[in-house]
């Protein structure tokens, strides 16, 4: 069997479990599977030019996902106009003067020579900084906070059009954050970036996952950003609401005559409008993924990871390629993340834990074939099928197993509530099978 067969083949056989869950249980249900295997898929391809081209060792994707969320909230929701005039003007005022601080005390450690005057020139800046600074950011914070806390009670996004539903311009800006999530999330990467991309391996991945949890922090505390724990709900979305598909009669009419409920036609058709947009991003950025694989900066990319010495040696700059590719494959993940919250069309910093947006891609990009952006994709679609399919399935097959024990049997009940863990021993052995029999991966890197 050829190799572009075989590639076919698997891909085929995934999507044919696409399909057989639209016939076996409902189309809705393939069609989340779907959108949600698309934006995994992109979230792969960013790990995967980290890791598969470069050999950078990034577990804090979930940080860079966060941000991407966080840019749909900042661009597609309304500005809240109470919190802007009681707060807005001391918060980015506070904001610039932590920056100025960090700034005058990187100032003075370049400019004046090693000694105790430095030191104590240093310790004043800091000091004094931090203390103006939260002089006039607490207040500004606290006023923001105060305003219609259990709506708001954060300054909002820069959607002036959002209170209008039918305006085309205000779905718009859901489109807008998602570049914008790449934007935050690339900007966050090259600072990471500057002070952890000279750290061995495993001390990459310690830092990065620490700074992961720093970024998810940031937004559950900080509610006048986005609202913290309370969550933010109701972001526009570049795709019609059911509710107003069903209240129109054309559509009506339409889905009454291809013999489709209105409210399930509505739902359906949602659905396909994200996994439109989501299959153009995909194929965008697959295609930008391979064009770089292919050329010359992408074959220096590939020396680098199999020998930095060698490279180093022959005139390459190791470090500043290294920031390249760790700020592009994080700004694609924050693309993702916003893609992920236009999705779901709210913020919940409550839900961004490693298990989800660090370990499972992980998995995707392994399992797929590190190296290879196909290899990406399909992983990215096969586990995340089996990761929302395999509860059923394995409640299903422990119903079967206990069929034959008593009703109320210890032993039973026990078997059944344990299905619900089948997710984590089905990643497990999944990974330990690949790497046991096709360590490379499904599609390995050629």
């Amino acid at each position: 069997m050829s190799e572009s067969v075989r590639n076919t083949g698997l891909f085929a056989i995934v999507a044919g479990l696409i399909v057989l869950t639209g016939f076996m249980q409902s189309w809705n249900s393939a069609l989340f599977i779907l959108n949600m295997g698309l934006i995994s898929a992109i979230m792969a391809i960013g790990v995967n030019l980290q890791w598969g081209f470069a050999g950078l060792f990034n577990v804090g994707v979930m940080g860079f996902v966060a941000l991407g969320g966080l840019a749909a909230v900042l661009v597609a929701m309304p500005p809240v106009p109470e919190a802007w005039s009681g707060g807005g003007l001391g918060v980015i005022l506070g904001l610039l003067l932590g920056a100025a601080t960090v700034f005058a005390a990187v100032m003075v450690m370049s400019r004046m020579p090693k000694g105790r005057a430095r030191t104590l020139t240093v310790i004043v800046v800091l000091v004094g900084g931090f203390f103006l600074f939260r002089a006039v950011f607490d207040p500004s914070v606290a006023a923001i906070e105060a305003v219609n806390p259990a709506a708001t009670g954060y300054l909002g996004g820069l959607n002036v059009f959002a209170a209008e539903r039918t305006e085309l311009r205000a779905d718009l800006f859901a489109l807008l954050s998602w570049p914008v999530g790449g934007l935050l999330a690339a900007g966050a990467a090259w600072l990471i970036g500057k002070t952890a991309l000279g750290l061995r391996s495993d001390y990459l991945a310690i830092a990065t996952l620490g700074i992961a949890e720093i970024i998810i922090a940031v937004i559950k505390n900080e509610d006048w950003l986005s609202r913290g724990v309370k969550n933010v709900i109701g972001i526009p979305r570049p795709a019609p609401y059911e509710i107003t598909l069903q209240n129109t009669p054309e559509f009506v009419d339409r889905a009454t005559n291809l013999g489709l409920d209105p409210v399930i036609a509505s739902t359906l058709y949602v659905k396909l409008v994200y996994t439109f947009l989501f299959l153009v991003v995909l194929l965008a950025l697959l295609w930008m993924a391979q064009k770089a694989l292919h050329s010359p900066w992408g074959r220096m990319m590939r020396a680098i990871r199999d020998n930095e010495v060698a490279a180093e040696a022959m005139g390459k700059d190791v470090t500043r390629r290294h920031l390249q590719i760790f700020v592009l494959g994080s700004a694609i993940c924050g693309i993702a993340g916003a893609m992920i919250t236009t999705l779901d069309g709210q913020l919940t910093p409550g839900t961004y834990q490693p298990l989800r947006f660090t370990f499972l891609i992980w998995v995707m990009v392994i399992v797929g074939g590190s190296g290879n952006n196909f290899g990406a994709v399909l992983g990215a679609f096969l586990i995340w099928f089996l990761w929302i399919q395999v509860e059923p399935i394995g409640l299903w097959l422990m119903q079967l197993i206990t069929s034959g024990l008593p009703d109320g049997s210890g032993l039973k009940t026990h078997l059944i509530d344990a299905a619900a863990h089948m997710r984590l021993l089905t990643m497990g052995i999944i990974l330990l099978v690949v790497l046991r029999f096709s360590p490379r991966g499904l599609i390995p890197e050629k």
